[in-house]
């Protein structure tokens, strides 16, 4: 249905910046890239300097004076600009903020989809069953980045599960043929414990004196898209990094241009995470540029890598620097984790854009 109106809403935080976007901001940009439905879409978030699809962005001033949450006060402002629209066929789309359904159906009778980035069972407004049944009842659809995110949706419901769909992140390849490797091993991520980005630390530290001809890359910030100093851990990392010398390279955080570039040259990305990952969007991002990969199997972590990098059970410190050991002296088992990696990339942002869209369709069929 080319005619319908289609509305996303961003949590607060997200910054939709050519600079400083990160996961959920990236993941809504990439779709966009190949949706069927571009002049239709309008994505409301806080207001930004250099806006990514500037002409489909509504940004939004937070005031003071509204004495509403910041994601509310979104919320609202975006239900003020829709209901002033004649136009009935549109649709809402909110990412990663549960508790806002409950509001935006009582202020509007367009049908929403909401689409979960995290753990629902650890989120405001979906921790309970009765929460997450009340999200069913009041959804078009619920979209979730994994299927273990979706069977965590689903615990302890009974009914309307066929309004639960998985909805991979797509990740765009910007690479026409496998790119030539350096001897670079690379982290991207935030400096927060539950990334495991001291493990990675801590392992490169024995190794940079026994590979003098390797370089280790480190690029994140302790809060997204921001570059001021943390807490006494992201300080620690930074600390540490510093001292193991030259070989070790931290860059803070980096638009995606600049992650895209390392990518491409890195032999092994390490994805060291210790909580439980929604699904990895750097894993799919090492995939697409033919990286070697080394990661906790975790979360949604295993459905993006399958067999195509080395994912270790219970990561510990030991694990890892054996791991990372072998894949430096072994260069034949390395480059075919890479070539593995590159041949068996599948989560295009193209593939993902194409199957909203038809979700999309679907529920305006249904709706309109």
């Amino acid at each position: 249905m080319k005619n319908m109106k289609i509305n996303i809403l961003l949590p607060y935080k997200e910054k939709f910046d050519e600079n400083k976007a990160s996961s959920v901001s990236i993941t809504v940009r990439n779709n966009l890239l190949y949706s069927n439905y571009l002049n239709q879409i309008k994505i409301f978030g806080q207001n930004v300097e250099r806006p990514l699809f500037k002409n489909n962005f509504v940004g939004l001033k937070y005031s003071i004076l509204s004495f509403k949450s910041k994601n509310k006060f979104l919320a609202h402002e975006m239900l003020k600009i829709i209901n002033k629209d004649p136009d009935k066929k549109q649709i809402l789309e909110i990412h990663n903020r549960p508790y806002l359904i409950e509001e935006i159906k009582r202020e509007n009778k367009f049908p929403v989809s909401l689409f979960f980035h995290n753990d629902p069972q650890t989120m405001k407004g979906s921790k309970s069953i009765r929460e997450r049944e009340n999200i069913l009842s009041k959804c078009a659809a619920v979209f979730c980045v994994s299927e273990f995110i979706k069977k965590k949706f689903l615990e302890g419901i009974n009914n309307n599960f066929q309004k639960v769909h998985v909805l991979y992140n797509g990740v765009e390849r910007k690479l026409k043929k496998f790119p030539i490797k350096k001897k670079e091993i690379l982290f991207v991520g935030r400096l927060v414990i539950e990334k495991g980005v001291h493990l990675y630390v801590d392992a490169i530290k024995g190794l940079a004196q026994k590979y003098p001809g390797w370089s280790f890359s480190l690029i994140g910030s302790f809060k997204l898209g921001d570059n001021k100093h943390g807490n006494f851990y992201s300080d620690d990392i930074i600390k540490k990094m510093k001292v193991i010398g030259p070989q070790a390279q931290f860059y803070g955080f980096k638009n995606q241009e600049f992650v895209e570039e390392k990518m491409k040259s890195a032999s092994i990305v390490v994805i060291p995470s210790i909580w439980e990952e929604p699904f990895g969007l750097v894993a799919a991002e090492a995939m697409s540029n033919g990286a070697c990969i080394i990661a906790s199997k975790v979360g949604g972590i295993p459905e993006i890598i399958k067999d195509n990098g080395i994912l270790i059970d219970n990561i510990t410190l030991k694990k890892l620097s054996l791991k990372i050991d072998f894949l430096i002296k072994n260069k034949k088992i390395r480059e075919s984790y890479q070539r593995k990696a590159w041949e068996n990339f599948e989560l295009s942002s193209e593939k993902s854009s194409q199957k909203l869209d038809h979700f999309r369709e679907f529920i305006s069929s249904k709706y309109f």
